[in-house]
């Protein structure tokens, strides 16, 4: 077990924790990490794109001349996809981009995440995220104070409403709560910031 320390929302130490290296400090498997990221946004996309084949199309359901005799090239229906107004070929139709990915790939891409952040030094533990203000201001002390640059995720275990109020105009800062936690916010973010009830929810979770 490996030990990290707990720090206050002004950045003193205040205790220290065991984590299980079973989660936070594997050797990981980027290439199933990437396939969570690729799950995660396609389940995003709404699929809605249509466009109407020559079936689809209004009109033409007569043929546009005789066969024979006008010196054109024979025509069987103004709908046809060289007509202008005519049906488009292979054009995009609804669609699901959803990929199915099994338990143990997703705990496993969860776990590779974390793991990574804990290796690079971007992990830090507070005692408790709970503000006694919701101003930006006092946001914007409080990732002084922490010495928190570039992208920040803030993780709670608990009702983080004036965090949330206090951080919703950085746009470099988003708070979600513990059973939120997902592989592309993890990624996506510089620093990953949790409580300490957090760090146990995660723990019961994916032991």
């Amino acid at each position: 077990m490996t030990k990290v320390n707990v720090i206050d929302l002004k950045g003193t130490k205040k205790s220290e924790i065991e984590i299980n290296d079973g989660i936070w400090n594997i050797e990981g498997n980027d290439i199933v990490l990437k396939q969570a990221i690729r799950t995660q946004m396609n389940a995003v996309r709404q699929g809605t794109a249509d466009t109407k084949d020559r079936s689809e199309v209004s009109g033409g359901g007569r043929k546009p001349y005789r066969q024979k005799g006008t010196g054109n090239a024979r025509q069987g229906s103004i709908r046809a996809p060289h007509y202008r107004g005519g049906g488009v070929v292979f054009g995009p139709t609804p669609r699901s981009y959803s990929i199915k990915m099994n338990r143990k790939e997703r705990r496993l891409a969860l776990k590779t995440a974390l793991s990574s952040k804990y290796k690079e030094g971007k992990l830090i533990v507070i005692d408790s995220l709970e503000l006694t203000s919701s101003k930006t201001k006092d946001a914007l002390q409080l990732l002084k104070s922490l010495n928190l640059e570039g992208k920040i995720l803030f993780v709670s275990s608990h009702d983080a409403e004036k965090l949330y109020l206090a951080t919703r105009n950085l746009g470099n800062v988003a708070v979600i709560m513990a059973d939120e936690l997902n592989v592309y916010d993890i990624v996506n973010a510089d620093t990953l910031v949790c409580d300490a009830d957090t760090m146990n929810y995660v723990e019961e979770a994916l032991k």
